[in-house]
């Protein structure tokens, strides 16, 4: 079986779902993941896992996210985006000027919360929104904390302009397009959205299905490669055999409370850990006790 990571260029028209289903044909393995989902209209990165990599997953999606998106005045759909059902048309008296829509831009920055979409694949009692929203059925959705770190103009045009954004985990760009609508006083719908980054996953590198299919081996990243962000400890022969069996060896390390960290038996991933300051051990929390 292969164990590594991906980084895709999905296009527009797909399911991430449907990535994964045609790389478990091109790798003939059941054990792929993905990353972050993509809207089946939106294109971009997205990172997938194969084998023991995919028990890394959930550190991959902690990563902040990069995007760019296409917004349209004028118009509000039930999904937010231009795949949905028109709900509401309103022309405005006077297009906003680029230092207008900067300036609303700029007011999303930092924290917040945010409504998730009727169309999205959160649960609520056991139930996809998205099932309910197809069955006529709305509910009320809690607000999320999600955090913006940048988000400026592109492209303006005439009733349409593309901005980029920096976001975190969670953050729907469907919904950020209709608050900015809201905040300029007009409906307003997303019509393009591409993911241009994933942690260090970039659009830069991916790679298409038809490149992935041409040379499998060739575009599979090592084990570790998504979760570079995590601070790695080495750990000595000793403590490399009592972290693998489950227990907390001691280690001196700079870190913080709860901090994840990535554990390394000589230079191969032994599992990931969390270091706690106090007494200074680390806590296995997966282990791929093959490694060492």
């Amino acid at each position: 079986m292969k164990d590594g990571v991906l980084n895709i260029l999905k296009p527009p028209g797909m399911t991430s779902h449907d990535v994964v289903a045609c790389l478990r044909r091109i790798y003939r393995t059941k054990k792929v993941g993905h990353a972050g989902t993509l809207d089946p209209a939106a294109a971009g990165v997205l990172p997938v896992a194969l084998g023991k990599a995919t028990r890394l997953l959930e550190y991959m999606t902690a990563a902040d996210k990069e995007y760019r998106a296409e917004l349209t005045l004028g118009y509000a759909t039930d999904t937010g985006d231009d795949t949905g059902t028109v709900i509401m048309i309103k022309e405005m008296a006077s297009l906003p000027q680029a230092e207008e829509i900067n300036q609303v831009l700029q007011s999303f920055l930092g924290r917040s919360q945010q409504v998730p979409p009727m169309y999205s694949a959160i649960k609520i009692d056991g139930k996809k929104l998205y099932e309910l929203a197809r069955a006529g059925i709305e509910v009320e959705r809690p607000a999320r904390t999600i955090d913006i770190s940048s988000i400026s103009l592109m492209q303006p045009a005439e009733t349409r302009f593309v901005f980029s954004v920096t976001c975190s985990k969670g953050t729907y760009i469907r919904s950020l397009c209709e608050d900015i609508g809201e905040r300029l006083g007009c409906p307003a719908t997303m019509t393009f959205l591409v993911r241009t980054r994933v942690g260090r996953f970039s659009v830069a590198q991916a790679s298409s299905l038809e490149e992935v299919a041409a040379n499998p081996e060739k575009v599979l990243l090592p084990l570790d490669w998504g979760i570079q962000e995590l601070p790695a400890l080495h750990l000595s022969e000793t403590d490399c055999r009592a972290f693998s069996w489950g227990q907390h060896p001691t280690v001196e390390a700079a870190l913080t409370e709860g901090t994840i960290c990535r554990v390394y038996a000589n230079e191969r991933l032994l599992g990931i850990g969390r270091y706690m300051q106090q007494g200074g051990c680390l806590i296995p929390e997966k282990v791929f006790p093959e490694s060492f």
